[in-house]
């Protein structure tokens, strides 16, 4: 299995796991906004780079 196949994946799974998280807190108005839009911010990046990780990493035919 390739290794940044599987990195990519698991920044992906973190990246939903922090939206979801942050948008719970948001709804629920609790917690400080500061911290909520950092941790959103750092969950759409770690989004966004598991999907391009997981996109054109190309699988070796062996």
């Amino acid at each position: 299995m390739n290794l940044k196949r599987t990195f990519g994946a698991i920044l992906t799974v973190l990246g939903i796991i922090g939206l979801i998280y942050a948008g719970i807190e948001i709804i629920n108005h609790s917690g400080n906004y500061t911290t909520l839009i950092v941790v959103a911010v750092i969950a759409v990046m770690f989004f966004f780079t598991g999907i391009s990780l997981v996109r054109t990493t190309n699988d070796d035919a062996k």
